[in-house]
């Protein structure tokens, strides 16, 4: 079997709103700068239909099985033409090892960046190819399953209205079988005390909410200064929070200085790329959590690489939700102390999983594991109106 060709396509519909109001977004990293430190207009629950269109990869094979996995971004897709399609072409798609490797060192960037974020996506398809040719799923390729469903937690991005409304929501959470939460603050160093004050509101209504010993998380999306972020913690250290995620971008001197500052337990990894990045986190001491996903972080190949070096280090790989299914694989050919939560956007994923079919949403708090061959990932030609091949210019 070999690769005969690459495909990047666009499809197009309409989304209508995910049943949950968009009222403001996370603290930003611009946010320093005024003209940047503005709110965006509050979305309702409910929205006519508007356009959405999705980017997918597709590797084809000449015995005729292929592989799929998106959506993707733009930039992504652009490397995987420009780069990554002519060096495949002509090559073995089950050669996942190889093929890793190999793509990775195609780029002196081939570690890290935007090069890598192209990878992922292209070595998911090939395992989604890999899947289909040998008519199982994924995750019995790789050695499982370890269970028959994943946990997961609330990621609850855009729900910051004020105190009351965020305990509302947090009990919602609860009662839907969500054993755990996690919030993001809206507020940070260029908002002064005031800003501040309203982050620990919300904090301490959410803990309220929730009770005690119930499980809560909190993120920034690295935008947050070491001693802002020193002084943050210490406030709400008596929260007791399971941790504190991406307070800053991940500068290995000032996540340690947080973490040992505070004791609140820190998590990182979203935005960094393959074991060898992972690797400076975990031998600093730097992290209590790794958070890296297939999707950018290098692929399925790769993402399996951090959980083993993880799990010599005894930190949890706890996987973060920009793109479930191929983290739902990787999950379930691993230990459950290796992947323990799987992070669901309560907002992002019905939008991110527009075009599936099937979907993979929680129940009672958990998430199916896949039972088709490959990643099990479908798309559903009801909500496509149209379908476009990408061709870039450089």
């Amino acid at each position: 079997m070999k690769i005969s060709d690459v495909v990047l396509f666009r499809v197009n519909g309409h989304y209508t709103g995910s049943g949950y109001p968009f009222w403001d977004r996370s603290s930003g990293w611009l946010d320093i700068y005024p003209e940047f430190n503005v709110s965006p207009r509050p979305r309702p629950a409910v929205t006519p239909p508007e356009p959405i269109s999705h980017v997918f990869v597709e590797v084809r094979s000449d015995e005729g099985v292929t592989g799929l996995y998106g959506p993707i971004q733009d930039r992504q897709a652009f490397i995987i033409q420009k780069t990554l399609r002519p060096f495949l072409v002509g090559r073995d798609p089950l050669a996942t090892e190889l093929l890793s490797d190999q793509m990775q060192r195609l780029e002196r960037s081939g570690l890290s960046g935007d090069h890598t974020a192209a990878v992922g996506p292209v070595d998911c398809a090939l395992w989604d190819l890999k899947g289909k040719a040998w008519n199982q799923p994924v995750y019995r390729l790789l050695g499982g399953p370890t269970r028959a469903s994943m946990p997961a937690y609330a990621g609850l991005y855009g729900f910051y209205k004020d105190a009351g409304y965020v305990a509302q929501v947090a009990r919602e959470m609860k009662a839907k079988g969500f054993t755990a939460q996690k919030w993001y603050f809206r507020y940070g160093p260029a908002d002064g005390e005031e800003g501040r004050r309203k982050n620990l509101e919300q904090a301490r209504a959410i803990r309220e909410a929730v009770g005690e010993h119930y499980m809560l998380m909190f993120d920034v999306w690295m935008s947050w200064e070491a001693p802002y972020a020193i002084d943050m913690l210490k406030a709400l250290a008596p929260l007791n929070p399971a941790w504190f995620e991406e307070p800053v971008p991940p500068r290995v001197g000032a996540l340690k200085q947080i973490r040992e500052a505070t004791g609140v337990p820190i998590a990182s990894g979203e935005h960094v790329h393959t074991r060898w990045q992972v690797k400076e986190l975990l031998t600093a001491g730097a992290v209590d959590f790794i958070q890296t996903n297939s999707n950018w972080a290098g692929g399925i190949t790769e993402q399996l690489n951090i959980c083993a070096l993880c799990s010599a280090f005894d930190v949890p790989v706890m996987q973060m939700g920009h793109s479930v299914i191929p983290e739902l694989h990787v999950a379930a050919a691993q230990s459950p102390v290796v992947v323990p939560l799987l992070e669901i956007r309560t907002h992002g994923q019905v939008w991110h999983q527009h075009f599936f079919k099937p979907n993979y949403f929680p129940e009672n708090g958990q998430v199916r594991i896949p039972d088709l061959p490959g990643l099990g990932l479908a798309l559903d030609e009801d909500k496509i109106e149209s379908r476009e091949n990408l061709e870039f210019r450089a």
